[in-house]
């Protein structure tokens, strides 16, 4: 190293990291514009240029290589930094094969180096030289915490991580049962009793309120994270001209959720930081803990026998960041309109390229690499329909040569709606009609049909449909087999089920300021009842099922009134919160027991639906529908291994249903009030029963 060329900057540190875009408090920021880059065209068939060399930083037997595919570049120089507060870098000029691959090796091990790409292209002008890229193979960064988030990449050492024998849990599809949560939040409100909260270690602490074993005890036998790939945790600064761009939508200026991925093979360091909340101008250090402390997540929930998804972000880059793709080779990775500037379809910006023979490689390569070093067991795709269906086809192909049990599931919109598509292609896809079909579309006017009301093209077929999965072989269908429909009522997306219902029956007004909200939260008997009505029909629908973390006990997100933030909901319900890392979204166990009853039910559902396969493996000839009293009843019977199922629906809110229940004995498994594997009574068959208003319940024939 003492043989490089030793370059002292005098810019200001976050002016280099940042691109040319100088950040201080007396001067706001200035951008440096690329004036050479505005009619700049690309005549070269890029998509001829592949390698299938090993790329990023890697050791191998005694050297270290670092590689960057930058195929129209014209210089690139690897930068070494020798701590993240040093503004000075020793630069090593690389060489490039005819495949478009950059490239420089050293004798000895360089674990734990911090480095970085200076990315010279045609079109630039002299100020490119400020930015310094980050490696898109890098397996940890650390990050700076301000605007356009400045990133560097690390040389990873080995972990010679104790696995304990934990691996895939190999399920079937339709066997799933998803809890789809934010990592951070399940711990980070006070009540959860984490020691560690907000943390990948404090999700796992054992003997707490909240955390694995919260979880455990719904009966989810999967987690869905909502993306944990290093990414922009910052957006721009709140009612300013800042980088292009003029912020009025978030006085936040956070990104909370993640959907800004930054670094496809690098676990964010946020999590594994021991920070109360994120510190700003400051960098994340804990880029190489993070991926111990996420291999023990993983590992912890294995051993509970719970499976984990990762929710992924292929699509689109983060929005807010320097150094990255964009500035590698925007014209290879990027998807760009005829003026040069980035499409937006994801209505992220920057939508990636996915359909670029290297930008497939690196997805894949991606998606294998968790699998293996982390040992994931599937993923959901964000905004699905972005990615070409060549790279759909391969990520299947590829994915299951690993594992053939491998979770792959998407949104199925996106530029494009298609569940059909993706099914065709053997991947799982969010239900959107079951859930619009059974909650509403908006809770004003596109209440669903456990309001006693027809949303769209629902009609009582509709409903019978998404018993069966929703399949093609039913008008309007979606899936060639069932397990391919993902069937929920909530995601992180949109208003919970427990503020749909609070607003769909007109228990809070639009605009209406909520001051005590322990007092909202606890659920009126009338919302705890179409609570209820909606879990039961879910867990009783073929299918993979899903529910979002809190709506197991109807949690409400009411941005606080007296909060020091000028939001324009202080006091309000949120629909929209990606924004905040707070506690409109972080878990609050006190409002959960407040809610019991539903924790309750759903936890019983689960049982219900794992023990008696009839919920989950039933095939379209073994669920016969009866004969119902209007269009908002519903009865089914289910025949399948020996064992005969009657569930019954009652979505009318004004009365009370007789239904004529076949000859025999049955235990009573579920009702109004609760749900499990245990009976709650008898029934006898021959008779008729009344189930009342917005309920439902299943019945279980005695051999």
């Amino acid at each position: 190293m003492f043989n490089f060329f030793l370059k002292s900057l005098i810019l200001p540190f976050l002016f280099l990291f940042a691109g040319g875009f100088l950040t201080t408090q007396a001067t706001g920021i200035v951008p440096v514009k690329n004036k050479s880059a505005k009619n700049f065209t690309v005549t070269d068939d890029l998509d001829k240029y592949y390698s299938n060399k090993k790329l990023g930083s890697f050791v191998e037997n005694g050297k270290t290589y670092f590689r960057l595919f930058a195929p129209r570049a014209t210089v690139v120089n690897l930068r070494f930094f020798p701590s993240l507060e040093d503004t000075a870098f020793f630069s090593q000029p690389m060489v490039k094969d005819n495949d478009g691959v950059w490239e420089v090796s050293f004798d000895g091990e360089y674990y734990n180096n911090i480095y970085g790409y200076e990315v010279i292209n045609p079109e630039d002008g002299p100020e490119k030289s400020l930015i310094t890229c980050i490696d898109p193979y890098a397996q940890a960064v650390a990050s700076f915490n301000s605007y356009m988030n400045p990133r560097l990449s690390v040389v990873v050492p080995p972990d010679n991580y104790d696995w304990e024998g934990a691996n895939w849990i190999q399920r079937e599809w339709s066997d799933l049962i998803v809890y789809e949560m934010h990592l951070r939040d399940q711990t980070a409100h006070p009540s959860s009793g984490a020691s560690k909260p907000g943390t990948y270690q404090g999700l796992i602490e054992k003997g707490k309120p909240g955390g694995i074993d919260y979880i455990k005890n719904l009966g989810v036998n999967t987690v869905e994270f909502l993306p944990l790939q290093e990414f922009g945790n910052c957006e721009i600064p709140y009612r300013q001209d800042a980088f292009g761009r003029f912020n009025t939508w978030n006085p936040y200026e956070r990104n909370h959720w993640g959907y800004m991925t930054a670094a496809f093979f690098a676990p964010e360091s946020y999590y594994a930081e021991d920070w109360e909340k994120l510190r700003w101008n400051q960098w994340s250090t804990a880029h190489l803990k993070a991926r111990t402390d996420f291999k023990d997540v993983v590992k912890a929930f294995k051993k509970e026998g719970i499976a984990v998804i990762m929710d992924v972000v292929y699509n689109h880059i983060s929005e807010y960041e320097i150094g990255n793709f964009k500035e590698i080779d925007k014209y290879y990775y990027l998807r760009l309109n005829d003026d040069g500037s980035y499409k937006a379809e994801s209505g992220c910006g920057n939508d990636f390229k996915t359909e670029r023979p290297m930008s497939r490689k690196l997805i894949i390569e991606s998606l294998i690499f968790w699998m293996t070093e982390y040992k994931v067991d599937g993923f959901r795709f964000d905004l699905g329909k972005l990615i070409d269906w060549v790279t759909i086809e391969e990520i299947y192909k590829e994915l299951r040569k690993v594992n053939p049990y491998v979770i792959i599931v998407c949104e199925p919109w996106g530029g494009g709606y298609d569940p059909a598509g993706f099914s065709e292609r053997g991947w799982g896809s969010w239900n959107d009609q079951i859930r619009n079909g059974i909650k509403g579309e908006n809770p004003y006017n596109g209440l669903g049909w456990i309001f006693g009301k027809w949303f769209g093209n629902n009609s009582p077929e509709r409903i019978k449909s998404y018993v069966h999965g929703t399949l093609t072989k039913d008008e309007n269908g979606l899936f060639k087999t069932k397990e391919h429909s993902v069937n929920y009522l909530e995601s992180h997306d949109g208003y919970t089920l427990g503020d749909f219902i609070r607003k769909g029956l007109g228990d809070v007004k639009p605009g209406e300021v909520i001051l005590n909200s322990s007092d909202f939260q606890k659920l009126t008997p009338r919302q705890m009842k179409l609570n209820k009505l909606g879990a039961l029909f879910l867990y009783t629908s073929q299918g993979i099922l899903m529910i979002h973390a809190g709506q197991e006990f109807g949690r409400s997100k009411i941005v606080p009134a007296d909060l020091d933030v000028n939001d324009p909901l202080r006091g309000q319900i949120d629909h929209n919160t990606y924004d905040k890392d707070n506690a409109v979204n972080y878990i609050n166990y006190n409002d959960a027991k407040a809610n019991q009853e539903l924790i309750d039910y759903y936890a019983g559902l689960a049982a219900m639906r794992t023990q008696f396969e009839a919920f989950r493996r039933a095939e379209y000839d073994d669920i016969t529908f009866h004969k119902s009293p209007n269009e908002f009843s519903l009865m089914y019977s289910i025949e399948y291994k020996g064992d005969t199922f009657i569930v019954i629906f009652n979505a009318n809110t004004d009365k009370s249903v007789l239904f004529n229940i076949p000859s025999g004995n049955y235990d009573l498994l579920a009702n109004g009030k609760s749900a499990g594997t245990k009976t709650l009574g008898r029934v006898i068959g021959g008779v008729e029963l009344e189930v009342e208003t917005s309920s439902g319940v299943v019945l279980k024939k005695i051999r």
